[in-house]
C-alpha cells in the first residue's frame, strides 16, 4: 500500500436551519477551502490517526480493534444508523464519556466507527498512520465535520479495496465514478450521524460532489451550472451549540405559530429565487444578478435574526461590509461561527477583520499525487509521524 493523500471542500449554506425545522428549500455551495487527508502504511501492527489542528493523536494495536469489530459488528452497513450499543462499545474502548462534545472525541469515536465498519463488510484495513489537517476552521459552520467524514471514508474505502485507486500515471489528481462516491457519501453520512446524531446529510453530499446542492425535505440535488461566486469568509470566533440553536427557533416557533412560520416560508422562498438567479448566470450573465442576490443576503439576514440565531460580532460584521457597501449574512447555524459577504466583480476584502478570501461552487472530494500545501505543512513540524508531505505524497482530499 502507498501513501494515500486527500482533500475535501467545507461549504456554505444561504438558508440554515430551514431544513431541519421544515420542508422548505435550502441550497449549501462548497468553498475553496479543503480538509487534507494523508494515509501511509506502518509495519508496527497499529493504526493511529493524528489531527495536530486540535493538538490530537491516537493509535490502537490492529488486534485489539478487530476484537472490538467482532464483538459489535452484527449490523454494520452504510444503510444502517450507528446504534446506540456500537456507540457506547466505541466510547468505552476510547475512554470517552457519554456526552463528551470535545472536537477530538467526536472525531475518534467517527473514524473507529467508520473503520470498523467498513473493515467488516469490505476487508481488514492495513496497519496505517492517518495524518488530517484543514484549512477550515472547526465548529464555524462550515461542514469541517462532514469534510473529515468524507477524506475518512474514500480513505478507508480505498484501502479495503471497496473503491479503486482513480489516479492514472501522470496525473495531479482523479476523481472517482459516480457509484463509488455515492458509496463514499453513504458511509461519510454514518460518520456524520456519529458526531452530529440527526444531521441532514448536505454537508457530507457537498463535501462528496461540491458544486451547489438543492436540500428539500431530505431530498438532495444538483443545481445545474452555477458561476464560480467570490466571497469573503469571516470568523467571529465566537462559539456556539447547533442543537441550541436548533431547540431555540423550534421553541419560538411552538409558540409563535403565527408569526415564525411565515418567515421560514419566506427563507424558503429566498432559497429557491437565489437557485433560480444562480443557474441563470453562467449562460445570460447581467450586471443586475449581482444587486439582487445583495438583496436577498440583506432580506435573508434579517429573517435569520427574527428567528434568534443572530449574535452581536454577526450585526458588527454586516454594519462593517456596509460601510464598504458590501453585503453580509451568517452562514451555518448562526449564533457567531462564520459570517459570509458577496464580493462583486473585482472588489477586493475591507481590512481589519479576520477573514478568508475563498470561492464558491468547487469540485468535490478528489484523490491526489500533490503534497499537503506549504501553510499547513509547516504547522505539522515537532509531530510525531505528522511531517509536511513530500512531493509525490499522495491521498484525498475534500
Amino acid at each position: 500500500m502507498g501513501k494515500v493523500r486527500g482533500a475535501l471542500l467545507g461549504k456554505r449554506c444561504p438558508g440554515p436551519l430551514t431544513p431541519v425545522l421544515r420542508p422548505q428549500v435550502a441550497l449549501a455551495v462548497a468553498l475553496d477551502l479543503r480538509t487534507f487527508l494523508r494515509l501511509r502504511p506502518s509495519a508496527e501492527g497499529r493504526v493511529s490517526v493524528s489531527l495536530p489542528g486540535v493538538g490530537f493523536g491516537r493509535s490502537w494495536d490492529t488486534p485489539d480493534l478487530q476484537a472490538l469489530r467482532g464483538r459489535i459488528a452484527a449490523d454494520f452497513d452504510e444503510s444502517k444508523s450507528p446504534s446506540v450499543e456500537q456507540l457506547d462499545a466505541l466510547r468505552e474502548f476510547a475512554g470517552i464519556a457519554a456526552g463528551a462534545s470535545a472536537p477530538e472525541s467526536l472525531a475518534t469515536l467517527a473514524f473507529l466507527y467508520m473503520c470498523l465498519a467498513i473493515s467488516a463488510k469490505y476487508g481488514d484495513v492495513p496497519s496505517m498512520d492517518i495524518l488530517v489537517c484543514s484549512e477550515l476552521p472547526m465548529g464555524a459552520g462550515l461542514g469541517s465535520s462532514a469534510a473529515y467524514a468524507v477524506c475518512m471514508a474514500a480513505a478507508l474505502l480505498m484501502v479495503c479495496g471497496a473503491i479503486s485507486c482513480p489516479l492514472q500515471e501522470g496525473e495531479p489528481t482523479a476523481r472517482w465514478t459516480e457509484e463509488e462516491l455515492t458509496l463514499i457519501n453513504s458511509w461519510a453520512f454514518r460518520g456524520e450521524q456519529v458526531i452530529h446524531g440527526n444531521p441532514s446529510g448536505v454537508d457530507n453530499a457537498v463535501g462528496t460532489w461540491g458544486g451547489a446542492l438543492r436540500y428539500q425535505a431530505g431530498k438532495i440535488t444538483p443545481l445545474k451550472r452555477v458561476p464560480t461566486l467570490r466571497i469573503l469568509l469571516t470568523n467571529t470566533k465566537v462559539p456556539r451549540s447547533t442543537k441550541v440553536l436548533v431547540a431555540g427557533v423550534k421553541e419560538k416557533i411552538l409558540k409563535f405559530p403565527a408569526i415564525m412560520n411565515p418567515v421560514l416560508d419566506s427563507i424558503g422562498a429566498i432559497s429557491q429565487e437565489c437557485q433560480n438567479v444562480l443557474e441563470a448566470m453562467p449562460e445570460n450573465p447581467s450586471p443586475e444578478h449581482y444587486p439582487v442576490l445583495e438583496e436577498f443576503f440583506d432580506i435573508n439576514q434579517h429573517h435569520l435574526n427574527v428567528l434568534g440565531v443572530g449574535h452581536p460580532s454577526l450585526d458588527r460584521l454586516c454594519q462593517v461590509t456596509a460601510s464598504h457597501s458590501l453585503h453580509s449574512k451568517l452562514t451555518g447555524a448562526g449564533g457567531g461561527g462564520c459570517g459570509i459577504t458577496l464580493l462583486p466583480p473585482g472588489q477586493y476584502s475591507p481590512s481589519g477583520i479576520f477573514f478568508f478570501l475563498t470561492t464558491l461552487g468547487r469540485v468535490g472530494v478528489r484523490f491526489g499525487s500533490r503534497g499537503i500545501p506549504a501553510s499547513l505543512g509547516l504547522a505539522l513540524e515537532g509531530w510525531v509521524g505528522c511531517v509536511p508531505a513530500l512531493p509525490g505524497t499522495v491521498g484525498c482530499s475534500v
